[in-house]
């Protein structure tokens, strides 16, 4: 019985949903101005969650051949036979369900909408644009930015400036974190036939991608001081990491072993985003 719950918990793949509900709560207590409503943001959690994990297991049962394809997905439980399509579907249709009504019944419709979007970004376009486009990482990002908008809205029911701004700045950051998995898993991608960018380009131009995109994502941080969004201390904070981020990327052009390298802006590229969310969730209390 454990063995079976462990399979179907690795099914909703629990790494991305860790990350996700950690930016969603960032987002919700940065909204969270006055005072902050716990249990519904233990419902948004949920709920949230619950979708992300219908989505996960959704993108297992379409991505059977791919992942049969590569070395770090082959033993995955439906490409092994280990549960069935039938059985993953009604999971994920169970899991689903699940989310929507949580989000319908204790959030918002502006969240529960949220939710919609991001998990037809994720099964529906990225699913399509990652086998067909060398853009499909750029599609990924809407997805992977929900979450963070999720708790800014499931607070202030609304889509303004913070909003955008947090949209872009978590969209910007994932570019350079993806090309930096391409660049390490290439081969992967490439015996797939998955055309990422450092598949189709190369490695050189994912390096000059991922300055380019480190550097993008160092200005979005910085407005969010210049529109009055946050204060000295998000701002001296972000600065400081992203910069040592841009120093990692910038080694990248004379990196002998690039696998280690990719590694490393893959491994700082998380500093930064803890960092991101940690000064999100403390903003109201930071000079």
């Amino acid at each position: 019985m454990l063995k079976k719950f462990k399979i179907y918990y690795r099914l909703t793949k629990p790494g991305i949903i860790r990350g996700n509900l950690m930016t969603l709560v960032a987002g919700f207590l940065f909204a969270s101005t006055t005072w902050v409503d716990w249990h519904k943001l233990g419902w948004a959690l949920l709920g949230t969650g619950l979708i992300i994990a219908s989505s996960c297991v959704l993108n297992n049962y379409i991505d059977q051949d791919i992942d049969a394809l590569m070395s770090r997905t082959k033993k995955r439980a439906l490409v092994r036979g280990t549960v069935s399509n039938a059985a993953a579907l009604t999971y994920a249709s169970i899991l689903g369900a699940a989310g929507f009504a949580v989000l319908t019944l204790f959030t918002n419709r502006l969240t529960t909408l949220i939710g919609a979007g991001g998990f037809f970004a994720y099964v529906v376009l990225y699913g399509y644009f990652k086998r067909t486009s060398i853009h499909g990482t750029l599609v990924g990002t809407i997805s992977g930015s929900m979450s963070l908008l999720a708790g800014y809205c499931a607070v202030t029911n609304r889509f303004d400036g913070p909003a955008v701004l947090l949209f872009v700045a978590q969209s910007i950051w994932q570019m350079p974190h993806f090309y930096a998995i391409g660049v390490y898993r290439r081969d992967d991608y490439k015996a797939a036939g998955i055309p990422i960018l450092p598949v189709v380009k190369g490695i050189r131009a994912a390096k000059t991608y991922i300055f380019f995109y480190i550097s993008a994502y160092l200005f979005s941080v910085m407005l969010f001081k210049s529109f009055g969004y946050a204060g000295w201390s998000f701002t001296v904070v972000m600065a400081a990491v992203t910069l040592f981020w841009l120093y990692i990327s910038a080694k990248g052009f004379t990196a002998k072993d690039n696998i280690r390298w990719a590694k490393q802006v893959f491994g700082t590229s998380l500093l930064v985003l803890l960092a991101f969310s940690l000064m999100l969730s403390l903003e109201r209390w930071l000079p």
